[in-house]
């Protein structure tokens, strides 16, 4: 007699993957539509092109230094303070819940999250006004920095669509991203650094829970989960209803005035402009330095068919916060 048992395993290799992603919604991006990359390469027996950018993503160096940089508060007390890498993680499991609620292509929105902010530079954001005076134009931006990481500094050979995604994250960059995957993106940065920072803030003692806008607390609950689900509600509702991936406007408004709040009393705020005037001066001793001492810069990672200005960005951009604090103490004294 026969076994007809089902087996214990099923094989479901890239083109089945790939079979599965044609029931997604009409909106979605399929792996196998992708733009493709600088450089042909075969396709891999088993991941879809996305997925092998999510891989090489999370195995790549620059994805590992986020552990050791600041989200906002710089060297905080404590340690459930955010740092870039749990901001991130955060910004991809809310991406991903905005995809999945869609029906979109999670592992495009996970690999677009993932990659994000690998550009950051030391001290969060405080690097971007540091850095700034040294790049042509006048204003260095970390997403373009994110790009430059994995198309030319740890070139990952990636997906137009995951570079894409990662290049308009920021709601500073236009034009925005092309695929509604980087779009979750986009609000799953906000949604993150508003919530979380939100509860470093509380628990520096930076703010009351009475101090956030009546409007914010009226539509969004105390600060936490709440905020979250009600953020990424207002996202699928608006998006299923109108077709378009977007808050709807009463709830972006208020999104809004929460985030100009944040900035007035926590990311400006006087005790942190003062941390971030000292970081920023730390950058720039560090940028001049390397920039007065041709021989000191380390020929890793770096980007030899560069202007030297850009190699020394490039290298002080790269650092994490202790990396930068140590290098600043052996060069200049404690």
């Amino acid at each position: 007699m026969s076994d007809t048992r089902r087996p214990a395993f099923v094989r479901r290799d890239r083109l089945a993957r790939e079979a599965e992603e044609e029931r997604l919604a009409p909106a979605a991006t399929r792996s196998k539509d992708s733009r493709g990359r600088s450089r042909p390469e075969e396709p891999d027996q088993f991941r879809t092109a996305f997925e092998r950018d999510r891989d090489r993503i999370l195995h790549s160096k620059a994805f590992r230094r986020l552990k050791h940089k600041t989200q906002v508060f710089i060297n905080p007390d404590g340690d459930h303070f955010l740092t870039r890498l749990t901001h991130t993680l955060q910004v991809t499991q809310i991406s991903r819940a905005l995809a999945a609620a869609l029906s979109l292509n999670e592992t495009l929105a996970e690999a677009i999250a993932l990659g994000h902010d690998v550009g950051h530079s030391p001290f969060g954001h405080t690097g971007e006004a540091a850095l700034s005076p040294y790049v042509k134009g006048g204003e260095w931006h970390h997403a373009a920095q994110s790009v430059r990481v994995y198309e030319v500094l740890e070139d990952l050979n990636l997906t137009w669509e995951v570079r894409d995604g990662i290049r308009a994250h920021s709601w500073k960059v236009d034009p925005p991203p092309a695929t509604p995957e980087g779009m979750t993106v986009r609000y799953g940065d906000r949604i993150a650094y508003l919530t979380h920072d939100a509860l470093d803030a509380l628990r520096a003692g930076v703010l009351e829970r009475d101090d956030f806008p009546a409007a914010a607390l009226e539509r969004f609950g105390p600060p936490g989960r709440q905020w979250i689900e009600e953020m990424i509600n207002a996202v699928i509702d608006n998006s299923l209803e109108t077709g378009e991936l977007a808050m709807d406007p009463p709830t972006l408004a208020v999104m809004n005035e929460l985030r100009d709040f944040m900035f007035a009393r926590v990311y400006l705020s006087g005790e942190q402009q003062r941390r971030n005037d000292t970081a920023v001066a730390l950058i720039r001793r560090l940028m001049d330095y390397h920039l007065e001492h041709r021989d000191q810069l380390p020929d890793s990672y770096r980007d030899s068919d560069a202007d030297f200005t850009t190699q020394v960005v490039d290298y002080v951009a790269g650092m994490t916060d202790r990396f930068a604090e140590r290098e600043h103490d052996r060069l200049f004294g404690a």
